[in-house]
């Protein structure tokens, strides 16, 4: 494992000399248009593991992506051997169908320390919620991004994620109602603690989310990956392209639905994903928003 071969597959030819947010965020910038966001392992019949080594090939070697345990593990890999004083923290999903928190904190996040100022940095949520650069740990304070507007809340410490969108336009009506469309402007996304966290504490999510019929990871297989204006997203056979304020607070939001023998030509083509195993698309509804 060495840094030249990641930054090789994100495509990052900038300094890697200086430990500032600047750097930090073209670092980061670079893996989440490179790395997809994605579950697909457990719809190949491949187990998901969390030892670095495993996660490294998977991602570096074979050009695959991965779901947050693995993504944030590289990238806190990568950050801690450039010098960033780095930890993991761990943080519960909203799950807006429940209207609640998860109850198993399912969600490895990276914080990063520059001067004195504490960042998180995620690059294991994609779709709309995918953060575009390192979010300053401050509570109440408005972040806007190319996404949308972020924000943090702290309250009896516990830190509270959510995000403002903007309108939608979405060409296709037959998915303005779509289940993947969320409906709300502001939206929850995790709650977590400062506490640090080690990858041992999610041996147990890691294969109680890819084996329970209950785990969103089972339900639906997912691929995403954000670009330099917006993300794309692959869910079971449903293709989501969208646009960032591609009118004056207007997303666009394109649809289209996949036959089966589009599905892995559409993964290589739109998401640079090439799979060993027969993929098994699978998408129960009323379990994921975009």
């Amino acid at each position: 494992m060495n840094l030249e071969e990641y930054f090789a597959r994100t495509g990052y030819k900038g300094s890697t000399e200086k430990q500032d947010l600047e750097t930090l965020t073209d670092i980061f910038q670079h893996h989440i248009r490179a790395v997809p966001f994605e579950n697909l392992s457990i719809h190949c019949g491949e187990k998901i593991t969390l030892e670095l080594e495993h996660v490294y090939n998977k991602i570096v070697r074979r050009k695959r992506g991965g779901w947050c345990m693995e993504n944030n593990q590289l990238l806190g890999w990568v950050l801690k051997g450039l010098g960033y004083d780095t930890s993991f923290l761990g943080a519960y999903v909203f799950n807006p169908h429940q209207n609640a928190y998860a109850a198993l904190m399912t969600h490895l996040v990276v914080k990063v320390v520059i001067d004195g100022r504490a960042y998180v940095v995620d690059g294991g949520f994609g779709v709309s919620y995918q953060m575009w650069q390192p979010m300053e740990l401050v509570s109440g304070k408005e972040q806007p991004q190319a996404p949308g507007v972020f924000r943090f809340t702290e309250k009896n410490g516990v830190w509270y994620l959510e995000k403002m969108r903007r309108k939608q336009y979405i060409p296709n009506q037959s998915f303005s109602n779509s289940d993947l469309l969320e409906k709300k402007e502001c939206r929850k996304v995790y709650m977590f603690s400062l506490e640090p966290r080690t990858v041992e504490d999610f041996r147990f999510q890691c294969t109680y989310l890819q084996t329970s019929p209950d785990s969103l990871f089972t339900k639906k297989s997912i691929c995403t990956l954000q670009t330099t204006d917006g993300f794309r997203a692959l869910i079971g056979w449903t293709l989501t392209e969208t646009t960032y304020n591609y009118k004056e607070n207007m997303d666009l939001v394109e649809f289209v639905t996949l036959e089966d023998e589009e599905v892995e030509k559409t993964l290589k083509e739109k998401f640079n994903i090439t799979l060993e195993r027969k993929l098994v698309p699978i998408n129960v509804k009323g379990s994921y928003t975009i």
